[in-house]
């Protein structure tokens, strides 16, 4: 009496890939892996990779099969590979937990494998998108203005500065992204105007080039040791990108009082200039004494003041805890 050797299970693999990558670029173990599949399957006929795949000579086969048949494909040590539509096909994948779960069924190997990952940053497309979509179809968002959302900005800001003062890192992490809003809102009502249009990638681009051109020790042929040297380039070639007329230029009066006054001192001691304190009463001129004290000593007056408040506050707790 003979018996029939076991049917070997095969392998299923389901192949994934992020949206946030272009279509076709995909790692060479994931293109090793459908050219040698027995089988290639996709619920979705406009997945994004299905011209890549067809032009690379990979015939993919529209199917959504169940669990049981996807089993029953890789009998005979088959290999099938699966492209997920962008839902990831959540009813496949928990009829396959079911029936390995069952016991009663001899499973394939089932594997993972990420076709492509996400490069550093690319969740920031994924802001740019939900961005562009608020901005259409938000009935307040639509209707926002680069002066309207000013305010916020500065809220923004400070709450940050809060959290960073704080030492709280989730609350950091939010921050963080309320100023990054910001940003991305501005360059989205930004490439509404009909004059002249800009947009988050424009942003993005002045930003790189000026990086690039204020660190010519880090991308060009000069050297800097110290902070104070890498600080001389910055202001150096600013000065000659600006072409300012006065060390005050560029320096928003808006800013707090304190930030204000550092500010100034700050400009005045890099450029070497003996200026002396205006004379006056009362004050805001003993305030402009102390902030231009503090910037010598390398301290930041605001912050050093905003301390002190926090200081001042938690007295008054405390006081009220009592009574």
């Amino acid at each position: 009496m003979t018996t029939e050797a076991p049917v070997a299970p095969g392998r299923i693999i389901l192949l994934t890939a992020s949206h946030r990558v272009a279509p076709g670029l995909l790692s060479w173990p994931a293109w090793q892996t459908l050219h040698a599949a027995d089988q290639v399957l996709c619920s979705d006929d406009a997945h994004p990779q299905l011209p890549y795949l067809r032009e690379a000579g990979i015939g993919v086969e529209i199917a959504a099969p169940t669990a049981q048949e996807l089993v029953d494909a890789c009998a005979g040590d088959r290999t099938v590979v699966v492209l997920p539509s962008g839902e990831g096909d959540r009813a496949l994948t928990d009829g396959l937990a079911r029936l390995a779960g069952s016991g009663r069924v001899q499973m394939p190997d089932l594997e993972l494998l990420p076709g492509s990952y996400d490069l550093p940053g690319a969740r920031l497309l994924d802001l740019v998108q939900v961005m562009d979509r608020i901005r259409r179809e938000c009935p307040w968002s639509s209707q926002q203005t680069h002066k309207g959302l000013a305010k916020y900005g500065i809220e923004e800001a400070y709450e940050l500065v809060e959290a960073i003062e704080d030492g709280d890192r989730d609350e950091l992490r939010e921050e963080l992204g309320d100023v990054l809003l910001q940003v991305v809102f501005h360059a989205r009502i930004a490439q509404e105007d009909e004059d002249e249009p800009f947009s988050i990638d424009d942003v993005a681009a002045t930003i790189v080039e000026k990086l690039i051109h204020r660190h010519p020790h880090v991308f060009g042929d000069e050297s800097a040791e110290t902070p104070e040297e890498v600080k001389a380039h910055w202001l150096r070639t600013k000065a000659i990108e600006k072409q300012r007329d006065s060390v005050t230029d560029g320096v928003p009066l808006g800013q707090p009082g304190l930030a204000l006054a550092a500010k100034l001192a700050s400009r005045v001691r890099t450029a070497s200039l003996d200026v002396a304190l205006p004379a006056g009463d009362g004050i805001g001129y003993e305030l402009l004494g102390l902030a231009i004290r503090a910037e010598a000593q390398g301290a930041d007056p605001e912050a050093a003041l905003r301390a002190a408040a926090r200081a001042y506050r938690d007295a008054i707790r405390a006081v009220e805890g009592q009574v």
